[in-house]
């Protein structure tokens, strides 16, 4: 299976430091799952500002990993500022906790302690 992260902004940012890249991925692997239960429990009970948090939270950090799901987490944040029904944006839901699922259970694999 193809990777679903990318180290390179990771790495650029941490200009060699192999411990911070370190600090990085072991805080991304710690948070990301508490964010996106949070998000999905947030959008299951129809509470558009917890939605939003959680989705706007984590948008950098799949940025930095280069997790392909910022269009979808922009869905989520556009329904949660009204302007697409919650409908729509289950489905982004459920493509950001997929893929994210998959790209942690890789970084954990390549990562392990």
């Amino acid at each position: 299976m193809d990777k679903l992260y990318s180290l390179k902004s990771v790495l650029e940012l941490a200009d060699g430091d192999e411990s911070f890249v370190r600090v990085l991925v072991d805080t991304f692997l710690e948070e990301i799952p508490i964010d996106l239960q949070k998000m999905s429990d947030a959008v299951e009970k129809n509470d558009a500002n917890n939605a939003y948090q959680s989705a706007h939270k984590m948008k950098p950090n799949f940025l930095l990993f280069g997790i392909d799901v910022v269009d979808h987490v922009r869905l989520i944040e556009s329904w949660s500022e009204g302007e697409i029904e919650q409908d729509e944006a289950k489905p982004s839901l459920s493509y950001i906790k997929d893929m994210a699922y998959k790209a942690l259970k890789q970084l954990e694999n390549d990562f392990k302690k």
